[in-house]
């Protein structure tokens, strides 16, 4: 091999080494941001977990709601916004499950991205859905969109519906044409990160007879209960009332 070839190489091998260097401090970087996750603001994760009517579980794996006295056969798997923990979801899911009797399942996901596994719900039912035999899917942002595509993916057992809040379905869904699939739309009319218009414009990627409810007032951050996110918009109301209003609006739909 002569000097200059050997060169040549040398410096190709370098340059591939580089890259591999750089990729690896990328992924090493977005995992690193993506398990530093809004954490669940204590107050109110510590009211869903007093709740008497409410038994929580915080598994390895998911958190997970149920009836205290027995649930009715409904069951929602809720995906976590993105960088968000499943326990942040704990306190607006709590009142409904103790005015409607459904179990709700919060999957953790990889590096708390649902987009890196949107078929979790799977596995949620399979490990923690004893005693429910009537399931929805639902999610928060990017959680919801990942249960949106997940529930146009013929996944078995098939869903009874879909929840998004703060979210909204891509056309690569496939569920502008279903009729077995009741959904429920909540945006927050001082939403920054999904706001009402966008998630308007996309309302046609969902079935014709979506119910959509819109809670004046509220912002990104008040779908969870983890504090304040970057980006989102000025609340005009409480978190209480906030959730209370959210609580209310699922029930409804869940009772209907």
């Amino acid at each position: 091999m002569s000097p200059r070839r050997g060169t040549a190489l040398r410096r190709a091998l370098l340059a591939c080494a580089l890259v591999l260097v750089l990729a690896a401090v990328a992924a090493g970087g977005f995992a690193a941001w993506g398990l530093n996750a809004y954490r669940a603001e204590p107050g109110p994760l510590g009211e869903a977990l007093a709740l008497p009517a409410v038994e929580v579980e915080v598994a390895d794996d998911a958190v997970v709601l149920a009836p205290a006295g027995g649930g009715t056969g409904t069951g929602v798997v809720f995906y976590p916004g993105a960088r968000v923990e499943a326990e942040a979801y704990a306190a607006p899911w709590a009142p409904v499950v103790r005015d409607t009797g459904v179990t709700v399942v919060i999957p953790r996901m990889p590096l708390n991205f649902a987009v890196l596994a949107p078929d979790r719900a799977d596995r949620a039912i399979a490990d923690h859905g004893g005693g429910v035999d009537r399931w929805y899917l639902g999610g928060h942002s990017l959680g919801g969109a990942m249960a949106a595509s997940h529930a146009g993916g013929d996944p078995d057992p098939a869903p009874a519906g879909l929840i998004l809040w703060g979210s909204y379905a891509t056309e690569g869904a496939g569920l502008a044409g279903r009729d077995d699939l009741r959904v429920l739309s909540v945006s927050g009319g001082e939403d920054a990160l999904s706001d009402p218009a966008t998630v308007a414009a996309n309302r046609g990627h969902l079935p014709p007879d979506a119910e959509s409810v819109e809670i004046e007032g509220m912002n990104h951050a008040q779908f969870g209960a983890y504090g304040e996110q970057s980006g989102d918009g000025t609340a005009d109301i409480g978190d209480a009332e906030a959730r209370a209003a959210l609580a209310a609006a699922v029930t409804a739909f869940l009772d209907g």
